[in-house]
């Protein structure tokens, strides 16, 4: 798991304004739910209200072209699980244009749920906030400025909880480095004095800076992932057709080396079945 994901879950339990705009809903239960199957698929978030709506949101970061299929599989995993269907977001906090579709139809087959950029919340609201969670999740929202949004962010962190600051300050830069925002961040701390002090602390200031390091990676990786399928599928439709569902799952779940070896195969290949040999 990317550490965005982590924090940013973290930060929506402690955004009732976000998560009001998103599920619709106050939630006030979670569940930890963890699907029994053999690839071990965990949901990201799901909440209950106190009418028992239950609201299944879904952090995304990058375009997924099975994404579909993917939401439909965790909503029968619900329902199994809970006899009651979810109602279902796809919450997109990548920096690229959103392009997913929240549809899949087929034969006596129509399944949809809704997809949320979270550019379209006002961050201005959530700036003003008096929970944490929704002043840092404001960084990935509709601002005017964003350097002032960051400052503002900055100083309700220091206003907060001194045994949190650490971590608060931790998960924001993760955040940040969505919107390319980490050298912004670190400057601005550097301008307060109990935040500048943990920049400087041999082991949290460290450990902060090796996060935001770590974070930039793997959301780069995973970007170049995503585009390698994708370039794939394009050139397998533009092949062979409609590429099934469960072989776009397979591809999907393909490493980078296994991608680049498919796309040579393809070269030489008659069917779909002659690119899995």
């Amino acid at each position: 798991m990317l550490e965005y994901d982590i924090a940013l879950k973290t930060f929506l339990h402690r955004a009732p304004l976000t998560l009001l705009a998103i599920a619709g809903v106050d939630l006030n239960r979670w569940h930890n739910v963890e699907m029994p199957e053999v690839r071990n698929r965990r949901v990201d978030l799901l909440g209950e209200s106190a009418d028992e709506r239950l609201v299944h949101i879904e952090l995304q970061s990058t375009h997924d072209p099975i994404m579909a299929l993917r939401m439909m599989e965790y909503c029968a995993d619900i329902y199994r699980r809970f006899g009651r269907f979810p109602e279902q977001v796809v919450l997109y906090v990548g920096e690229a244009p959103l392009r997913m579709e929240n549809s899949l139809t087929g034969p006596c087959l129509s399944f949809q749920y809704r997809i949320l950029d979270i550019r379209e919340l006002d961050g201005e609201r959530l700036l003003n906030s008096d929970q944490i969670g929704d002043n840092v999740i404001a960084v990935l929202a509709r601002v005017r400025n964003k350097r002032a949004a960051v400052r503002r962010i900055l100083r309700s962190i220091a206003a907060g909880d001194p045994s949190e600051t650490a971590n608060a300050l931790t998960g924001f830069l993760m955040l940040a480095g969505l919107r390319q925002l980490g050298d912004t961040v670190e400057k601005e701390a550097g301008q307060m004095p109990l935040l500048d002090d943990i920049l400087d602390h041999p082991v949290l200031g460290r450990e902060y800076k090796r996060g935001l390091k770590q974070g930039i990676e793997q959301g780069l990786e995973r970007g170049k992932h995503a585009g390698e399928l994708t370039l794939l599928l394009r050139q397998v439709e533009r092949r062979f057709g409609t590429v099934p569902a469960a072989l776009r799952e397979r591809f999907a779940a393909m490493s980078d080396s296994e991608i680049e070896s498919i796309a040579l195969r393809l070269l030489d290949a008659h069917s779909l079945e002659d690119l899995l040999v």
